[in-house]
């Protein structure tokens, strides 16, 4: 049987360091049902794969600014600071975790950071598009938040509103679902 990963298990634990999208080891090992150690273990084990920009290695004071900005609290005081996974180390992982479990998650992984890109490009796209050209990318954004959070919930009504002032964008996408009766 297959374990579905959702996109909000997935965003929910990516973080921006240095400018960029990544996972935290101990995050990564969560998904794919294993220990830290095991991930770390497996890096250290394969270094031709993990080229400069595949893993940043957290210092004490990107440490100290995750325990105080994001719910990362329960970072556990190790010997060792933490590693961050950027979405190609992510992928190289992949190819050294073999289970099923590993699988999946890539997956997921896979699909999350597809659509954010995709979500990213299209809301950029917003501000120099003619009216018609935007209400087609509010459709467009509307399916993709839709395919992000959908968890094989039946939706019965769907609202994006886009709210643009001064060079802050706001998007809020409402969607009521209702479990599907089976």
């Amino acid at each position: 049987m297959k374990t579905l990963i959702g996109f909000e298990e997935i965003e929910d634990k990516i973080i921006t360091l240095r400018g960029q999208k990544v996972l935290l080891d101990r995050d990564v090992a969560a998904l794919y049902g294993v220990e830290t150690r095991d991930i770390n273990k497996s890096v250290k084990n394969n270094p031709d794969k993990f080229p400069k920009g595949y893993i940043i290695e957290l210092n004490d004071s990107e440490l100290g600014k995750l325990r105080w900005k994001n719910s990362t609290t329960n970072l556990s005081k190790s010997r060792v600071l933490p590693k961050a996974f950027t979405e190609k180390g992510l992928y190289m992982l992949a190819t050294i975790l073999k289970s099923s479990r590993a699988t999946n998650a890539t997956f997921a992984i896979i699909e999350t950071f597809a659509k954010l890109r995709e979500l990213s490009r299209t809301l950029n796209n917003l501000p120099d598009a003619s009216e018609e050209q935007q209400k087609s990318l509010l459709e467009k954004s509307g399916d993709l938040f839709t395919d992000l959070l959908d968890n094989n919930l039946q939706a019965t009504d769907s609202e994006t509103t886009i709210e643009l002032n001064l060079a802050v964008l706001k998007v809020k996408h409402t969607v009521k679902r209702k479990a599907d009766k089976e």
